[in-house]
């Protein structure tokens, strides 16, 4: 029995129209440079604080 291989949920296309829908409600891209971390981290002290 061979199955054939299932497709991507999201294709290039579906995904440059939601992007495309994205920015066109006003919705804003931020370019991260390679090696830079996108993540945005609590403070030691805030997480410290939170953990009481």
């Amino acid at each position: 029995m061979d199955k054939k291989p299932t497709k991507a949920s999201l294709s290039t296309t579906t995904i440059e129209e939601q992007t495309a829908a994205f920015l066109k409600a006003g919705g804003t891209i931020e370019y991260v440079g390679k090696g830079t971390s996108g993540q945005v981290y609590p403070s030691a002290s805030k997480l410290a604080s939170s953990n009481k």
